[in-house]
């Protein structure tokens, strides 16, 4: 075999023991041994990550823009600034996101969809986050859970609706989030899984008994859990009861601190076996990437405080935080360990789309090294609870540093 790059004695998610990764002369990932099996070929570099894990990048499946760009709102002079933020979700950490369409007029979703059907059509620099797709979070939402949505560009669930959104940009739509119990019909979803669109519920009234239905005609998982959907309760599980209990739906995490508490990010993880039916998402804004204040926000404005934003009535309209902070904060909050982790950002997502998730074939660029810092510090905050906090995490590509 033909080796450039071993790297030596990592943990890997997935993989008990160290491991060794070996990268052949195309710079592609050709094989992962045991630290313990004696390999002849070799290498002419050899990395020794010392025990720290490496993985795969973050896969970010609902992002709704980032350095003062909003996704719904691009149009054909955004192509240099949809490549920065490219380049910025890389070395954020990122291999690939769908670029998210929140609830906005027709002709704004068209043209997102037709710029990034266009975009993702093309040659793209190893060194930038890839655009996978698009996810649509809307407009086919319940009123009365529209959250940050604007109401009048909602619209009813039909059939006719539907097509006209997707117009002949299907192709390019991955995801869309919609609310199950408004369509009477029950053809919408089979429709959007026959196109190959992975329908996730959310932003809904729905009951248990909706969601089921729904999950029996194909949607596969929910958007933001907790947030834009009823609570928990012991008598109406309602839509997220339904997708904690059915082992087919994954649901969507986000890991803030601000859109759901720790107490019940811990019972949402437990209950679903944590990678096995969550995955996180960063649900990050435009203002990613920029510091706090005051940004436009469709026809309103959003102020974005410590990574948190809000619309001026306070409304929770989304954060300012990159995915893999996410991954942190729930080690730094001791809810699970780091493997899971790590697993709930860079595998999960990939799953949940269907999307090959393993290490090797991919190249060896994606590659993060996770190092840890003991920490002695106790956090108090309201939001998030009191966790004592033993470990932080940070991390690197391996190949800008090598």
């Amino acid at each position: 075999m033909n080796l450039t790059t071993k790297i030596i004695n990592a943990k890997i998610p997935g993989y008990q023991d160290l491991q060794q990764i070996l990268i052949d002369s195309t710079g592609n990932i050709k094989q992962i041994i045991s630290q313990t099996e004696e390999f002849l070929s070799t290498a002419s570099t050899t990395i020794d990550v010392q025990q720290d894990w490496v993985s795969l990048g973050g896969f970010d499946l609902q992002i709704n823009g980032a350095l003062g760009l909003a996704f719904p709102e691009v149009d054909a002079n955004s192509t240099t600034k949809i490549q920065e933020i490219c380049q910025y979700l890389w070395h954020q950490g990122i291999d690939a996101f769908l670029p998210t369409i929140v609830t906005t007029s027709i002709d704004n979703i068209q043209r997102s969809l037709q710029i990034f059907h266009n975009l993702a059509s093309q040659p793209q620099d190893p060194e930038m986050a890839k655009i996978w797709g698009v996810h649509l979070e809307g407009p086919f939402l319940n009123p009365e859970k529209r959250g940050a949505h604007p109401l009048e560009y909602l619209l009813p669930l039909t059939f006719k609706n539907v097509k006209e959104v997707l117009g002949e940009y299907a192709e390019i739509v991955k995801i869309i989030t919609l609310a199950p119990e408004l369509d009477s019909t029950e053809t919408v979803i089979p429709y959007l899984k026959n196109l190959g669109i992975t329908v996730s519920l959310g932003h809904s009234q729905a009951t248990a008994n909706q969601a089921e239905k729904a999950f029996k005609l194909g949607a596969s998982m929910v958007t933001h859990a907790f947030n834009a959907m009823p609570s928990l309760h012991h008598r109406k599980p309602g839509l997220l009861g339904a997708a904690i209990t059915n082992s087919d739906v994954m649901c969507g995490l986000i890991t803030d601190g601000q859109h759901v508490c720790s107490t019940m990010i811990e019972i949402l993880l437990k209950a679903s076996q944590y990678q096995q039916g969550i995955f996180l998402v960063s649900d990050a804004l435009a203002p990613l990437g920029l510091g706090n204040g005051i940004y436009p926000w469709d026809t309103r404005e959003i102020e974005v405080k410590n990574g948190t934003a809000r619309l001026k009535d306070g409304t929770l309209s989304g954060t300012t935080l990159p995915l893999l902070v996410g991954v942190n904060n729930l080690v730094k909050w001791g809810i699970c360990d780091i493997e899971t982790g790590i697993y709930l950002a860079t595998i999960a997502p990939r799953k949940a789309l269907g999307i090959d998730s393993k290490i090797i074939g991919k190249s060896g660029k994606n590659l993060l090294r996770w190092r840890v810092r003991k920490s002695e510090v106790k956090i108090q905050k309201s939001e998030v609870g009191s966790h004592f906090c033993n470990e932080d995490l940070s991390w690197q590509r391996i190949f800008r540093v090598c």
